[in-house]
């Protein structure tokens, strides 16, 4: 069996760096990463906690739930709510595929938008959900 896992995060960051609209809000190339970087700029979105359970179809398919976090610093929740837009739309059936493994179905299925305590960072925290299987 593939790693659909790993799959899907190379093809989630490489899908989001090439984004017109994330590019105008995260910087170009794109702030996306598995783990971010010390001394990132911002704002930047950040792959997080992955739950997958293999299910019982042709293809080996995996159904996976991805949490995607957006940092901000900008005051308000305007900035993080832009990315999380961006995200959804970026994200709605995209054609992701890397290393023998591909999505059939993707979505948004639930954001969060908040500010932290000290009100000097906002951030999006989306739930991604995603099936994928081998070709």
């Amino acid at each position: 069996m593939k790693d659909h896992e790993g799959a899907l995060v190379k093809a989630l960051i490489a899908h989001l760096g090439g984004d017109g609209a994330l590019k105008a809000l995260l910087g170009d190339p794109v702030r996306v990463w598995d783990e971010a970087p010390s001394g990132v700029g911002f704002p930047h979105l950040v792959l997080g906690r992955c739950e997958s359970r293999p299910l019982n179809a042709d293809g080996g398919g995996v159904e996976q739930r991805l949490t995607l976090t957006c940092a901000s610093r900008f005051r308000g929740l305007e900035e993080a709510r832009a990315v999380a837009a961006a995200v959804r739309a970026r994200l709605a059936d995209a054609p992701l595929e890397a290393d023998g493994v591909r999505a059939v179905s993707v979505a948004v299925t639930f954001t969060d938008l908040f500010r932290s305590a000290d009100l000097k960072r906002a951030w999006a925290v989306m739930r991604l959900r995603a099936v994928t299987e081998e070709i």
